[in-house]
């Protein structure tokens, strides 16, 4: 059975705590590096990950977006969206379908 965690700053994902996932709170690029890529290594089957921190470690990401196991889904953080989420999204439907439907 996988797991579901969220890794962010603590304003943004600590509402998740409440819905009974699993919640990381990262400060800076190494620290969410290392989280994501733990969590990738213990049973977490969706990562959700907010648009700030994600941006800081693109390559990491990078790894995991040909895999099956773990979903990693870009979400906003408190601060607002950076749109890489719904690129991200944007991106993948274009490559299913060959056009941008959305």
């Amino acid at each position: 059975m996988y797991k579901i965690g969220v890794v962010g700053d603590k304003d943004s994902i600590l509402a998740f705590k409440a819905l009974g996932i699993d919640v990381y709170t990262v400060n800076n690029k190494e620290e969410a590096r290392k989280t994501v890529d733990t969590l990738a290594h213990n049973n977490y089957g969706i990562i959700f990950i907010t648009e700030q921190m994600a941006s800081l470690i693109p390559d990491t990401l990078s790894r995991y977006d040909k895999e099956a196991v773990p979903a990693v889904i870009l979400i906003p953080s408190n601060q607002g969206t950076l749109n890489i989420g719904m690129d991200r999204i944007n991106e993948y439907v274009e490559k299913a379908i060959g056009t941008n439907i959305l």
